[in-house]
């Protein structure tokens, strides 16, 4: 067999992780075993102490760095309510990218004082929706948005924006997930960000807080949020500059990663460096704050020795799309038997019709079976977000983990639920 027999994939599993000596995982203290007869697969788990945490690090270290700034957490890459929840109570912000993730904050409690809204293609309905709430700073991306929010706005309540920038920054990583080069949808280049400037300037409906960037996602080298930070600088000075967000996290044993406190020190020392000494700093972190934090279980239904051997679950691309969108790779392991060597090189597919869905090529595992718990972490970002109902997939439940207990966060999907969408067409002849 070609693969390593001793490497150790807990450091990719939440913070909360542990092995029994039975071999079996178990996550916030509470065991695989436990989780799947309770709640079934496939399922995301998340340890809840190690969100947290990570909220910590982030809020704690800007705040070290730079006193003047703020977290925003980038919900489309967990729009959980419970998420949300935790995130506001540990004192972050919260940036929505639509009409559905602001119902969502909206529901969670979290105050539109704290609330960023953003997105390419604002439609008015989103826009007055986010104005009749209170939120309290909207990215402009386009002219567009600045037509509708001066129809929408008032002088007694004028809006504070941030004007989106496209700083002419690409970094290294997926083509989808680049959004700072000067192709990019998002955003305004700077000859067209100086118009923008003026007319809010001269607008006593809005009210310009200053400049927002984001270069894109699953970054591994933090050098391209400098470059970032510079390019917009020559606009002049504001009192706000928001970083956006685009730390990568470590999926693979394979890859590297920048640690929070790597991010921080650029992102900080860029700021020291380019912005006006007084500004208040804004990151939003997604991806980094929340993919490490989530496993996904699985349970395996065949096993099959043809050209390869390949072992099935019973979810797939429906509740995983990233493997088969961005090419992203994942580790997997055999989740009552972590201490077992592996004695055999598989291909990880999922259920749904399609050769692409692939969750992980060439893993290593220990005899696996039918029935065996499969376990692959770092699934916090974009997993649920994605998750689709192809082959009549049932999207899964999201479940809490902390300190041994266990508790459901996110309903599982039913057909029931499913179909009440189709109501229309019962009633048809």
């Amino acid at each position: 067999m070609d693969a390593d027999p001793d490497r150790d994939l807990l450091p990719l599993f939440p913070e909360h992780s542990s092995v029994r000596p039975d071999g079996e995982l178990a996550i916030g203290g509470v065991g695989v075993r436990e989780l799947a007869e309770r709640f079934g697969t496939p399922a995301y788990i998340v340890d809840e102490l190690g969100l947290r945490n990570q909220a910590a690090r982030f809020s704690g270290g800007l705040a070290a760095r730079h006193p003047d700034s703020e977290v925003v957490f980038a919900s489309k890459s967990l729009p959980c309510l419970a998420v949300y929840k935790t995130f506001a109570a540990a004192g972050l912000s919260i940036d929505v990218a639509g009409a559905g993730e602001l119902v969502m904050a909206l529901a969670a409690g979290v105050s539109p004082a704290r609330m960023y809204l953003h997105g390419n293609a604002k439609t008015t309905a989103e826009l007055t929706m986010a104005l009749e709430a209170g939120v309290a700073t909207v990215v402009v991306d386009n002219f567009d948005d600045i037509d509708r929010l001066e129809q929408l706005a008032t002088p007694t309540r004028p809006q504070r924006v941030l004007i989106r920038i496209i700083p002419g920054v690409a970094p290294e990583t997926h083509e989808s997930q680049s959004t700072g080069g000067a192709d990019s949808k998002f955003g305004l280049p700077l000859d067209q960000a100086r118009q923008a400037i003026a007319r809010i300037k001269n607008s006593d409906k809005l009210r310009l807080d200053g400049l927002h960037l984001h270069i894109g996602s699953q970054i591994l080298d933090t050098e391209p949020f400098a470059q970032a930070v510079e390019a917009v600088s020559v606009l002049g000075e504001f009192p706000v500059y928001d970083v956006g967000g685009g730390l990568g996290v470590r999926y693979t044993l394979k890859e590297e990663a920048p640690t929070v406190g790597q991010y921080l020190d650029t992102i900080a020392g860029a700021a020291r460096a380019y912005l006006p000494a007084g500004a208040k700093l804004v990151i939003e972190p997604g991806r980094s704050l929340v993919a490490q934090s989530c496993v996904t279980l699985y349970r395996v239904t065949t096993v099959k020795h043809t050209g390869r051997t390949f072992v099935a679950v019973d979810g797939g691309m429906a509740d995983n799309l990233d493997a088969a969108l961005t090419g992203q790779g994942f580790e997997a392991v055999l989740a009552t038997r972590m201490t077992a060597r592996p004695d055999e090189i598989t291909q990880l597919v999922g259920r749904q019709c399609e050769s692409g869905d692939l969750l992980v090529a060439g893993l290593p595992l220990p005899a696996p079976r039918v029935g065996d718990l499969i376990a692959m972490p770092v699934t916090g970002a974009y997993t649920y977000t994605l998750a689709n109902n192809y082959n009549g997939a049932l999207k899964p439940p999201i479940v809490f983990v902390r300190d041994g207990q266990a508790r459901l966060a996110a309903e599982r999907e039913t057909h029931e639920h499913v179909l009440a969408l189709h109501r229309p067409a019962l009633t048809w002849t």
